[in-house]
């Protein structure tokens, strides 16, 4: 059984951080007149604040997982997405993490044997950011192999077998290389600004799609398409 996994995330909502954030911004060194301090801040201070705040979109120890999209072997892709924005996301990111649990600990899994869990940049990104998220609201899972390395029975990581381990080539390139359309509109950068503007929708189908194309992808690299 083959299972094609990857998240879209967004940055911490957390005030305390944000506060946190925007009390270590400080002005670059050759800075040293008050008035000239006093104005960079004004100037810089709010983005300077937002850039801390959008990088832990990619850190699971802040960040928080919007939505998990999921395939099982030649099935559509099915997307877990409770948030209907930005500020309702930290609540229910537990309800989204409990609902892929479920459907990974079925006995219809169980009965399948180890499964193939098959992501683009899978072992470092998609499974850290799972378990870091897990840990946070306290979803005891124990059916992702969270501990791989990329080349272990278990996990198919397309990224590493393709570059290697110390490579790196996006889902868009490596798919338009294989002949495939790639991405389309949307890449993971725009998934923050889309979630703010409320465009949902959008978000969960770029996901699916993102599934769909590391399906395709792995089909092509291991001969079977």
């Amino acid at each position: 059984m083959n299972i094609y996994l990857d998240i879209e995330t967004i940055p911490t909502q957390r005030a305390d951080l944000r506060a946190e954030f925007a009390a270590a911004v400080k002005p670059p060194g050759n800075y040293k007149k008050p008035e000239s301090i006093a104005e960079w801040m004004r100037d810089n201070a709010e983005a300077e604040t937002e850039a801390m705040v959008a990088k832990t979109a990619l850190d699971g120890t802040y960040g928080h997982i919007f939505c998990i999209g999921v395939a099982i072997d030649d099935a559509a892709p099915e997307v877990f997405c409770h948030a209907t924005g930005a500020g309702d996301a930290p609540a229910l990111e537990r309800k989204t993490l409990t609902e892929l649990h479920a459907l990974l600990s079925d006995e219809t899994f169980k009965r399948a044997g180890l499964p193939l869990f098959v992501g683009h940049n899978l072992v470092e990104f998609d499974l850290r950011f799972l378990l870091q998220r897990a840990i946070v609201c306290a979803v005891p899972f124990h059916t992702l192999p969270f501990n791989k390395r990329p080349w272990d029975e278990g996990v198919y990581d397309t990224m590493v077998k393709w570059a290697g381990p110390r490579g790196h080539i996006s889902l868009d390139r490596l798919s338009k290389a294989l002949g495939f359309p790639g991405k389309g509109e949307i890449d993971g950068s725009m998934v923050w600004p889309l979630v703010q503007e409320g465009r949902i929708q959008e978000v969960r189908d770029y996901c699916a799609r993102d599934v769909e194309l590391t399906r395709q992808v792995y089909k092509r690299m291991t001969f079977q398409a």
